[in-house]
């Protein structure tokens, strides 16, 4: 929902400075609110699943669970420099899953800070992505 309205914000943004003969600041500014749409995008971030089903195939698998939101720029970061392995995670939108924010609550003294990635249990708040893809096993 919230790339949608970036992207159509960015348009009609657009659109109004265009009829005002303003088309430097439009083509700006709807370049900035389609890359702020693009970042915000589920097709950045793998599938989210549910707390309970990340943890299920965590336990299954032994790969990290991250919690994360949209337009977090450190999950962002970690999602970036994950590159292809992002997809080797399994990845909680904290703003879907009511579950999944109790979980990050839990971790962080009642704060919703992510990312926070679980490994075998334990939660590590923003960590360094080198030490999130470290913690990939390697056979899968």
């Amino acid at each position: 929902m919230l790339p949608m309205l970036l992207a159509l914000s960015g348009v009609g943004i657009a659109v109004a400075l265009f009829a005002r003969g303003d088309g430097g600041t439009a083509v700006s500014l709807l370049v900035l609110f389609l890359v702020l749409a693009v970042f915000n995008s589920p097709l950045i971030f793998p599938g989210s699943v549910d707390a309970a089903e990340a943890r299920r195939r965590s336990a299954d698998d032994g790969r990290p669970v991250v919690y994360w939101r949209p337009g977090c720029t450190y999950c962002l970061r970690l999602r970036i420099r994950l590159g292809r392995k992002a997809g080797r995670l399994h990845w909680v939108n904290i703003w879907r899953d009511p579950d999944g924010a109790a979980e990050v609550r839990a971790a962080n003294d009642g704060n919703e800070t992510v990312p926070t990635v679980v490994v075998e249990g334990e939660p590590h708040t923003n960590p360094d992505p080198a030490w999130v893809r470290d913690q990939l096993p390697a056979s899968r």
